[in-house]
Order: structure tokens, then C-alpha cells, then sequence
């Protein structure tokens, strides 16, 4: 019998492998799609999320950022309001999702953790073992995404509220025209340019509709401009983003990532929070008291659930998302605090 079965080789589920491995459990990994996994997201790495990786021995290659850039999205290039903030200490990291799936598979390879080729959809649980796809193991930690079949089975899912929302992604291959993500605010949501690689910008647009790619870029003048001529990669889209739990924790299974709740891609924390939870479930397995993992959720993701939901709900009405970048214009310090949370 395992100690650890693992349902998902995302990122969150890998760095949950390579963190058990580092406790001495012994972890199956069963993940249907072959490495390395892409996936529609924004692409940029707080720097908190730097440094976990760091902890884990994984550095990927990608472009550091210095901090977050709002930018008016309905003006043309030359025109444009905009509000800048570096990020207290160290720099983000924007990579393609290819390069850090890559090298965090790699380093759970490494670590003599076992990868399996499966895709479950039930779980059989008792109070010693849980069982899935043919293995048994103490405990189960489930990191299958946003639309997790594992949190639906065990009737851990809540009905979404409010406005839905829903990302787009494509590569462009242009040289980074700046050491900052960009966030352009639109009429009906925002572009998030970011560097990738020194030739190579990765857009993706985040709103409630869902438009085709171009038709999302044309309501962007400023960056349209900028993009002008640029090859685009493939696109890919996901959505839609908010998704609710009942609790993170379901007798021997634990939820992480995406599959543990999802608010919003606004603030760019997926990936770090889904490193820190990764930890801190292997952290409540080892310890044989998996309860602790709930309380250390919602520690961990409650700054972003409050300040995401109050962001989104904020700028629903035109009037609001039009004086984002005008009062983090004339209100830096306030900017610079909020991102100064985000790095975090």
C-alpha cells in the first residue's frame, strides 16, 4: 500500500509528490496526459512562487518581472494611463507552463516518486485506506483541476455564484517590450501580457464573455498596436474560472490547487497558492492528521479569497473598472501595497 496517492500532474500535484518525497512517503502519481502538460493561464510566477520552486530544488527557465503595470486598455499606444509597482523583495518569474511542467516532472522523476497513466473518476475510502484506479494508499490527495472529477465524486462542490468568468491564451513571438506584467483594463475585462522567453510574449485575456481570441485583442487598441505583425502561437481556453468547495478535506482525501476552489485568475496567485498548499497537505499527511489541512487552507488562501472576490464583485460596473488605473494612478502607495500582497 502506498502512503500517498496523488490524482493530478499539474504543478500543484507535482510539487505535492516532490514535497512527500522529501518526507519519505512513498507517492504514486496518475496523471492521464503525457508530460509535458500546457495549459490556458497567465503564466507569470509571483515571487513567492519563485522561491517555493526554489525550495524545491526546481529552477525552470523563463524572463524575471520586477513588478505589475496598469494599463488603460481602451487608449491608444502613446496615450495610455498607466501605474507601475516593483514588488517589495526578489522578482517574479514568467515562463511558458511547458517549461515548468517540464522541469517539476523532471525533478519528481528524479525523486523516485512512481508515475502512472490513468484518469479517475471514483473513489472508495474507508477509515485506514482509500482506494482509485486499482491503488490503495494511507491517503489521497487530489490536484485534477478546476473541474475536479475527484471533489465532484466525493460531493465536495459547490454551486458557483455570481458573474462567471472564463481565460484565453496565445503566444506571440515578439521580443518583451517591458520588465513588468502587464494588466490592460477594458470595457468588459483585462489583458495580461507577460513575458516568456526573450522572444516571446505570452496575452491572455480574462471576462465573462467568451469571444474568440482576435475578437478579445481588437477591443484593445494600445496592444493591438503593439502586437501588430507578431506571429501568434496556438490558443487555448479555460473557464469557467469560479469554482466552490464545501471543505478541502474529505475523510483520507485532500484537495489542492485548482481542485480545492478557484475565485479568479485577476490577482495571478494560482500557482503560488497551489505550491503552498501542496506543502502543506503532505505536511498534514505526514503528521497523520489530515484536519489540519482545513484550517491551514483557509489560512493560506484567505487573503486572496478576500481580496479577488472583493476585486472582481468591484468591477463589475463600467464606472468602477474605468477608474481602476486612473486611482492606482493617483493613489501609488495603494498600489504598491496591493502588489506588494500579491507577492507574497
Amino acid at each position: 500500500m502506498k502512503d500517498v496517492l496523488i490524482i493530478g500532474g499539474g504543478p500543484a500535484g507535482l510539487a505535492a509528490a516532490l514535497h512527500a518525497r522529501r518526507a519519505g512517503l512513498d507517492v504514486t502519481v496518475l496523471e492521464p496526459r503525457g508530460a509535458p502538460i500546457d495549459k490556458a493561464c497567465g503564466e507569470g510566477l509571483m515571487p513567492g512562487g519563485v522561491a517555493a520552486l526554489h525550495r524545491l530544488g526546481v529552477r525552470p527557465p523563463g524572463m524575471p518581472f520586477r513588478g505589475i503595470r496598469y494599463l488603460d486598455g481602451r487608449d491608444r499606444a502613446g496615450r495610455r494611463a498607466c501605474a507601475t509597482a516593483d514588488f517589495p523583495d526578489g522578482s517574479g518569474l514568467g515562463l511558458r507552463r511547458l517549461a515548468l511542467h517540464g522541469a517539476l516532472h523532471q525533478a519528481v522523476v528524479d525523486a523516485g516518486a512512481e508515475l502512472g497513466a490513468a484518469r479517475v473518476h471514483d473513489v472508495q475510502q474507508d477509515g485506514e485506506y482509500v482506494q482509485a484506479a486499482g491503488v490503495r494508499a494511507r491517503y489521497l490527495i487530489a490536484a485534477d483541476g478546476l473541474h475536479s472529477p475527484v471533489r465532484r465524486a466525493l460531493g465536495l462542490e459547490r454551486a458557483a455564484r455570481g458573474r462567471r468568468r472564463w481565460g484565453i491564451r496565445a503566444h506571440h513571438a515578439i521580443a518583451p517590450w517591458s520588465e513588468y506584467v502587464e494588466v490592460y483594463w477594458g470595457e468588459h475585462g483585462e489583458a495580461y501580457v507577460t513575458p516568456v522567453a526573450p522572444d516571446c510574449v505570452g496575452v491572455a485575456f480574462l471576462g465573462s464573455g467568451r469571444e474568440p481570441f482576435a475578437e478579445r485583442l481588437a477591443a484593445f487598441p494600445a496592444l493591438r498596436e503593439r502586437l501588430a505583425g507578431a506571429v501568434a502561437g496556438p490558443v487555448l481556453a479555460a473557464g469557467p474560472l469560479h469554482q466552490r468547495v464545501s471543505r478541502p478535506v474529505a475523510g483520507r482525501v485532500l484537495l489542492i490547487g485548482d481542485a480545492a476552489g478557484y475565485v479568479d485568475a485577476l490577482t495571478g496567485e494560482g500557482l503560488s497558492l497551489g505550491f503552498r498548499c501542496a506543502e502543506a497537505a503532505v505536511e498534514a499527511i505526514a503528521r497523520d492528521a489530515p484536519e489540519q489541512y482545513v484550517a491551514e487552507h483557509r489560512r493560506i488562501t484567505r487573503r486572496y479569497r478576500l481580496l479577488t472576490v472583493a476585486l472582481v464583485r468591484a468591477t463589475v460596473p463600467a464606472p468602477s473598472r474605468r477608474a481602476i488605473v486612473p486611482l492606482a494612478t493617483r493613489a501609488p502607495w495603494l498600489f504598491r501595497a496591493a502588489v506588494a500582497q500579491l507577492a507574497r
